[in-house]
């Protein structure tokens, strides 16, 4: 899976998500992600296949990362799978991942959660044995849900995706990744825009001559955390592409470490799912 992504989140019109994705196929980006509450799945299998002949490359060189819907937890889980191949009109998708650990619709502290987690990834598993997923994650798990899937997963999780960011730098999630093999995967990497004016990452930006945003996403994949910068403007997909090519000092990472203050720019917590 490539370091660096799109991220399509509200990109629902088609025009302008065409736009985006050609973009960000010019600046060498290779993985994209979706998701079934996203409402683009279709659009972005519709886009990839009208544009991927342009630049001659195939549905092989690009990886796609869609996942499921917390609607479609538990007894849904295959139709909502199904549901997202269809979408795609994909033959396999290269991640799937559980978008949610609780259920729409019940009470945070539900017991029924944790069951219908457990009926999710079973079947994240089946379309895994028979090829259709290529690789299965979760996404907005706390480290409890997490050590809960290890105890009884047949396969474990590939790739955890989640909020992280300076301000909420997921050391203990990161540390529980590194130790149990999983991909540490970031989105939000801009808090939602507000980081792009923090004073220290400012500072930063004047010391190396780089962009705010390229200093954040650097900040993550210089330390192996893959990152899906989302933007509809061609001229951000671009510039948010050319973080491969400096390096930031280690003062500089500790710099941003420090800001580290458990700010969410995504307001929803998982911590409370039972």
């Amino acid at each position: 899976m490539p370091l660096l992504g799109l991220g399509t989140y509200k990109l629902q019109d088609h025009e302008q998500l065409k736009q985006s994705v050609s973009s960000a196929l010019q600046a060498g980006y290779r993985a994209f992600d979706t998701g079934a509450v996203y409402g683009n799945e279709a659009h972005l299998g519709q886009v990839l296949k009208e544009l991927l002949p342009k630049y001659g490359l195939s549905r092989e060189d690009v990886f796609i990362i869609s996942k499921l819907a917390p609607l479609d937890h538990g007894p849904r889980a295959k139709q909502g799978c199904l549901r997202s191949l269809e979408q795609l009109d994909c033959e396999y998708i290269d991640l799937y991942l559980v978008h949610w650990p609780g259920v729409e619709g019940l009470d945070p502290g539900d017991s029924r959660h944790s069951e219908y987690r457990a009926q999710s990834w079973a079947t994240l598993e089946e379309f895994y044995a028979n090829g259709r997923f290529k690789a299965i994650g979760v996404s907005n798990y706390t480290a409890e849900h997490i050590r809960e899937l290890l105890l009884s997963c047949r396969v474990p999780p590939a790739v955890l995706q989640i909020e992280c960011q300076p301000k909420l730098i997921q050391r203990e999630l990161r540390n529980l990744c590194t130790e149990t093999g999983i991909h540490f995967q970031a989105y939000s990497s801009l808090g939602k825009g507000a980081l792009l004016r923090e004073p220290e990452v400012m500072d930063i930006v004047r010391s190396c001559g780089r962009t705010p945003a390229q200093v954040l996403l650097r900040w993550a994949v210089q330390q192996g955390i893959s990152v899906l910068p989302r933007s509809s403007q061609p001229c951000r997909v671009q510039e948010n592409a050319q973080v491969f090519d400096f390096q930031l000092s280690e003062m500089d990472i500790i710099r941003l470490d420090a800001l580290n203050c458990g700010t969410r720019f995504c307001k929803r917590d998982s911590s409370k799912i039972a």
